[in-house]
This record gives C-alpha cells, sequence and structure tokens, in this order.
C-alpha cells in the first residue's frame, strides 16, 4: 500500500469513527482581517448555492492555525484565514497531527492602517515615528538604547501634537500585529544605523530591538475585534488604533488613517505599492476534507472567482485590494487544482 493510500485510509477512518458528528456545513476560522471578506464570499455562498452557509469565526490568524492543525476530522475546521504566511513551525504542527495535504490560497492584499477619530486632526507619521512612538528600547541620542521614555507624539518628533500616545493594537496572537511589526516597526528601526548594523552583527539583538513593542500602557492589547478598536476610537479622540484597511474602508464617516511618510492609506496606493505598511492574505484549506464536508470545492470555487476576488467584485467593494490578472489566474488554479503547499 502507497503512503497516499495509507493516508486517505486514516483520513477515512477519522471521518468514519465521527459519523455521528458528522457536519454538513463548513467550518471557518482565523484572521480577523481576513473575516469580513470569508463572510461575505460565505453569505453569498448559501444564497446561491443548494449548501449551507458556512460559519466564519474570528480568532486570529496564530490562534486559527493552531485549531487549523490540531487534526483532521468533522471536529476540526475545514479553513482558515490568515493575514500572513503560515509559518515553517505551524506545517511541522499540522504534519504532527496528521494534516498533510493543506491547500494554500492568496487571497489579494490589505493596508495595515494607523487610524484616529475624524474629530480630531489627522496625523502625519514616518515609520520612524512609529518605532520611536511604540518600540520597547530606542536610542538615546549617544548610541545607547534605553527604555522607551516618550510619553507624547511631541517627544517623538516635535512636528506632532503634544497629545499622551495610546494606541490600540491586536494581540501576539494577530497575523496583523505580526505584519505591522515586521513592516512599521523594523522599517522604522532600519532608519537607525546604529540598530541596522546588528543585522549583520548580531540578528538576535537587532530583531529583538525592532521587533519588541513596548509594555508600559502606551500600546494598549485591544482584542481580535478590530469593529471594537473602531467604536474606541470614537469614545477617544486622543487615540490611534491599528487595524486592516478594510475596517478603515467599511467606516471612513468615523475613523480617518494616518498619513505614512507622506501617502494617505487609500485603495489606489495600497494597490500600485506607495503605501509601506501593506502585506497579502491568505486562507489555508485541508484536502482531506473536500468531497467529505458539503460545499468546500464549491467553496473555493466562490472565493476564486472573478465576481469576488476581482477588481470588479464584491471584495474590492469591502475593501480588499485585487491582485493583478495573472497573479490572480495563479491561485485560481492552484486553489481549484487543490494543489499541495509548498514552503
Amino acid at each position: 500500500m502507497t503512503r497516499n493510500m495509507l493516508v486517505l485510509a486514516s483520513v477515512v477512518a477519522v471521518f468514519a469513527a465521527g459519523t455521528a458528528q458528522a457536519r454538513d456545513q463548513i467550518r471557518i476560522v482565523g484572521s480577523s482581517t481576513v473575516f469580513p471578506f470569508s463572510t461575505a464570499v460565505a453569505e453569498r455562498f448559501g444564497k446561491t448555492t443548494s449548501f449551507k452557509t458556512p460559519v466564519v469565526e474570528s480568532t486570529g490568524s496564530g490562534g486559527g492555525l493552531k485549531l487549523f492543525c490540531s487534526g483532521v476530522g468533522t471536529d476540526t475546521p475545514d479553513i482558515t484565514n490568515a493575514s500572513r504566511r503560515i509559518k515553517a513551525s505551524e506545517v511541522e504542527l499540522c504534519a504532527k497531527n496528521g494534516v498533510t495535504d493543506i491547500v494554500e490560497v492568496k487571497v489579494g492584499y490589505d493596508g495595515i492602517v494607523i487610524a484616529n477619530s475624524k474629530k480630531a486632526a489627522r496625523y502625519q507619521l514616518t515609520l520612524r515615528d512609529v518605532f520611536l512612538a511604540l518600540a520597547k528600547d530606542v536610542p538615546d541620542g549617544n548610541g545607547n538604547l534605553v527604555p522607551n521614555p516618550h510619553k507624547t507624539w511631541k517627544d517623538v518628533n516635535p512636528a506632532l501634537p503634544a497629545t499622551k500616545i495610546e494606541v490600540l493594537g491586536p494581540p501576539p496572537t494577530s497575523g496583523t500585529r505580526d505584519a505591522f511589526v515586521e513592516l512599521a516597526l523594523e522599517g522604522g528601526c532600519k532608519t537607525f544605523d546604529s540598530i541596522k548594523s546588528l543585522e549583520k552583527s548580531d540578528g538576535t539583538r537587532y530583531k529583538a530591538v525592532c521587533h519588541t513593542i513596548r509594555e508600559d500602557g502606551a500600546y494598549v492589547e485591544a482584542g481580535e475585534n478590530d469593529n471594537l478598536i473602531v467604536q474606541k476610537l470614537e469614545a477617544n479622540p486622543d487615540a490611534l488604533g491599528i487595524f486592516g484597511f478594510s475596517f478603515l474602508d467599511q467606516n471612513s464617516d468615523k475613523v480617518q488613517g494616518s498619513e505614512i511618510n507622506g501617502v494617505v492609506p487609500d485603495f489606489d496606493e495600497i494597490a500600485d505599492g506607495n503605501y509601506l505598511i501593506s502585506r497579502p492574505l491568505y486562507f489555508y484549506a485541508k484536502k482531506a476534507h473536500v468531497g467529505v464536508i458539503p460545499g468546500m470545492a464549491e467553496f473555493l470555487a466562490e472565493f476564486t472567482s472573478d465576481a469576488a476576488w476581482g477588481e470588479d467584485g464584491y471584495l474590492a467593494d469591502k475593501g480588499l485590494i485585487p491582485m493583478p490578472d495573472d497573479e490572480r489566474d495563479n491561485w485560481r488554479q492552484k486553489a481549484r487544482g487543490l494543489a499541495p503547499l509548498t514552503m
């Protein structure tokens, strides 16, 4: 018996053992950023096909992948959304628990915004400002790294207001936080030659300095619910919040995105690559569940249709930045062909 036959036999056995609790509805977990896009596809899918509307939960990218990788069977999620790419350690966890045939699908692109209430003035920030405001340790001007002493935005940059630094953002389990740290915090960190030189001489120290957010109250972990951050910004015009562009786009009457290095986060600037804090979005599906959980293949087809993720698709209306035509075609073929993940 070949390895593939053994895997198939074990999968069938797992599902057979759980027949009494068999599901007839797709279960999706993961990223709060991808959540509104996945929900829109699920709702359209439920209305236009004979299948039940998939259940979509917002658990954060890290939390979703942990659930997804817990095993194969009806008591585990079929799909997980992620606002960052799956890590090698997560692929290993999946394999350890029998999740070996993972289908990776890039959905499109998204910007990470640093927003505030429209009741206040729009912030004009640089990546250096962001680093000096939110990093745990910062340069003191004499080449030394010290615990972040900055209390107000004016302390960071004399051109900014003398407003207390209070930034509401995602927790460590969030892919948005991972991407924000890598793109914004590290982007500002690299503007200091003394720190940038560490990248080659002491990579571990460099990452610790550039990727560690302060823990003295200036950065407030606000959970995985980005809509809640928007509500808190409305209530507190002095605070700023970090979340995906789609939430800014859907709440443009209430909040505004800060300029980053002179570029406002809008659809065109992100699509053209001018806005520096942007990243790809993904979802991951279990090939072993296709043909067992009703509607899996059909859901992948709906999500990767031009009507959904195309330039004029209904997901663009919700703030998704579509991929170029050739990239979209490539990922569509992978998704519908159930191509296995390659790292």
